[in-house]
């Protein structure tokens, strides 16, 4: 209950990130918003690997989380201005760039008091440890300086981050101790990022007659959140744990690290552009929109762009667990992305059903699909 309390108050950062680029959706703010859903997940990704090795909620893991808690939430406070610059010393951006450090400096800790009996997990820190701090350095840098700049550096920071947490596992794999444990966790906050597109149907009218056009909108965002749930909830999720469980030992930690690191981020991502879009389009259609008739380009690539991203990485998390991609399955993933400028074209309505109905058929060609499946095979082929 407690890492689940925790994963509540990163996915409220996730929240803020589509507040931010929500006011108002543009090329740049999503652009932005991308970089710190990247810098998010990839922070909150080691905490996964931390509560697989030791109790989080107990001692001075608990201490230590909760002080990780308290620097995430004000980073998810500050967010929507993390490109403001203000006359104060600790204005918006710095204070998001000190908050993502602290998380990371806790993170560090807990894991060296956690390898005090473990050298292979001491070898793998000395080697995450330095681009981990290192990463600090243009993070700062970049909130001080502003604008273009904080974007660069901010983007280097990322990039030096996850770049040498991948070396350091390369050279020693993080331990895996339980397969169900870490499958969970990334399960329970990629559904919590799927409710945020029903929680976008909040930033639509105060109230909405059985009639409205942004009833009908909600609905069908129900029903687009309920189809990626099924793409990945209903047979996907389970068969790749089983994958997963059945690697050798030696390789099971690499294996998830790669599918779920590399294939599941990107899910949530995607989840998070879809809410986006949800909400852009109930908010066309409410009564204080001055424009109802279309999406624009930036809000209409959230959606379909989202929705592509969501199937497309979806399908890389498949490869990297069960190892069969169908391609048909491929073309299914790509048509999103294809459809984008009719979407744009049509009104804000009538682009959300054309998706729900793309969802609707992908989701049945993917029940298809799975009655003619092979048996699975272990992630390692």
């Amino acid at each position: 209950m407690f890492e689940i309390f925790f994963d509540l108050v990163f996915v409220f950062a996730l929240t803020r990130v589509i507040t931010f680029m929500a006011q108002p959706p543009t090329a740049l703010t999503l652009a932005q918003g991308l970089l710190l859903l990247l810098l998010l997940i990839y922070s909150w990704g080691p905490y996964t690997w931390l509560g697989n090795l030791v109790r989080p909620d107990v001692g001075p893991a608990r201490a230590a989380t909760l002080v990780a808690m308290a620097a995430i939430f004000v980073a998810a406070l500050v967010l929507p201005d993390a490109w403001e610059q203000g006359p104060e010393v600790l204005d918006a951006p710095l204070t998001l760039a000190l908050a993502y450090a602290i998380g990371r400096a806790v993170q560090l800790v807990v894991l060296f008091w956690a390898s005090t009996t473990n050298a292979p997990l001491r070898r793998t820190l000395r080697f995450f440890t330095v681009p981990v701090v290192l990463a600090w350095i243009p993070l700062v840098v970049g909130a001080l300086l502003g604008g273009i700049a904080q974007t660069a550096l901010w983007t280097v920071a990322f990039l030096v981050d996850i770049g040498g947490a991948r070396l350091a596992s390369a050279y020693e794999p993080w331990p895996l101790r339980s397969v169900d444990h870490f499958t969970e966790r990334f399960g329970l906050v990629l559904i919590i990022a799927l409710g945020e597109s029903l929680i976008s149907a909040g930033a639509g009218p105060r109230s909405m007659a059985p009639s409205s056009p942004a009833l009908a909108a909600a609905l069908l965002g129900l029903t687009c959140t309920v189809c990626l749930w099924w793409l990945y909830f209903d047979r996907l999720a389970p068969a790749a744990r089983q994958a997963v469980r059945g690697v050798p030992g030696e390789r099971r930690a690499a294996v998830a690290g790669d599918a779920y690191g590399l294939g599941h981020s990107p899910l949530i991502i995607g989840a998070i552009y879809v809410a986006l879009g949800i909400e852009q389009v109930i908010g066309q259609l409410s009564e204080e929109a001055s424009h109802p008739d279309r999406l624009g380009w930036p809000a209409a690539t959230a959606l379909y762009g989202g929705t592509g991203l969501y199937l497309i990485s979806r399908l890389v998390f498949r490869r990297l667990t069960i190892r069969t991609v169908h391609p048909t399955q491929v073309v299914a993933a790509l048509l999103p992305p294809a459809l984008l400028p009719l979407g744009q074209a049509l009104p804000a309505l009538a682009s959300l059903a054309l998706l729900t109905v793309l969802l609707l058929a992908v989701t049945c060609h993917e029940q298809w699909v799975e009655r003619r499946d092979p048996p699975l095979e272990p992630a390692d082929g």
